[in-house]
């Protein structure tokens, strides 16, 4: 079932939303050559905890960090471990927090010192195709209107829409109804209405859509080992358009 929030509930979300962002924001900062992942998430785990707030993810489905770190060919739920970060890798942090009965989701991908132009493209072209899905989260629209325009950005460019992984609704459950692929047709699945709150996160692979996943049962990775980018946003659903919540 899919939840419509009062205006009130969009202000009690706002504040997990906020916390959600700065933590991104945080592990954006602290992104660099010769950081273990696990010292990142450690960092994220700490500042989400001195707000009060509680990580999203800690323990969901039994997941063991507080944040995704997942790095180069790695898509999505890397656990954060003893692997260093080296200079010219890509790091997508997809994060959570938990706060006075609401959750905000959001992820995005940064580079490690230099990085290559193609890396950097395909990093600009997934941050974008996440603003065309924004932009077409329209009231009155439909839930494929949102794959439809991130799947043509990113297409148009040569990347692949990661397909077994998708956007969610997102509000007092960190995962609710509706799903949000990031593909498919304009005018098809669930219309748009004010007070819907959604995480859109588009997953765009450098090479084959294609992906699986690793003996940890979590890290999810590029079939033919290309870098993968993921950027998320928690977004509101209004009658004057969609608005960003996972905003720092």
């Amino acid at each position: 079932m899919i939840s419509i929030r009062s205006r009130r509930e969009l202000e009690a979300m706002k504040d997990a939303c906020r916390i959600s962002a700065q933590a991104l924001q945080l592990a954006g900062s602290l992104i660099r050559p010769g950081i273990t992942t696990a010292e990142l998430d450690h960092e994220i785990r700490r500042f989400i905890e001195s707000t009060g707030a509680k990580p999203s993810f800690l323990g969901y489905g039994g997941f063991p960090g507080t944040a995704c770190i997942s790095v180069n060919d790695e898509v999505i739920h890397g656990i954060p471990g003893t692997r260093m970060i080296r200079e010219g890798d890509i790091v997508s942090v997809d994060v959570g927090a938990y706060y006075n009965g609401y959750h905000g989701d959001n992820a995005a991908t940064f580079g490690a010192g230099a990085i290559s132009p193609e890396a950097q493209a395909l990093l600009d072209a997934t941050r974008e195709s996440l603003y065309e899905g924004i932009n077409a989260a329209q009231p009155g629209n439909r839930v494929g209107d949102i794959g439809a325009a991130v799947q043509a950005y990113v297409e148009a460019r040569g990347y692949s829409v990661v397909r077994q992984y998708v956007g969610h609704g997102v509000g007092t459950d960190l995962h609710e109804d509706p799903n949000v692929p990031n593909f498919g047709t304009p005018g098809r699945g669930p219309r748009l209405m004010p007070g819907m709150t959604i995480a859109i996160e588009p997953m765009i692979n450098q090479g084959t859509a294609d992906v699986r996943t690793l003996k940890d049962k979590w890290t999810v990775v590029t079939a033919d080992g290309k870098l993968s980018a993921h950027f998320e946003h928690t977004i509101a659903v209004t009658t004057s358009g969609p608005v960003i919540l996972t905003k720092p």
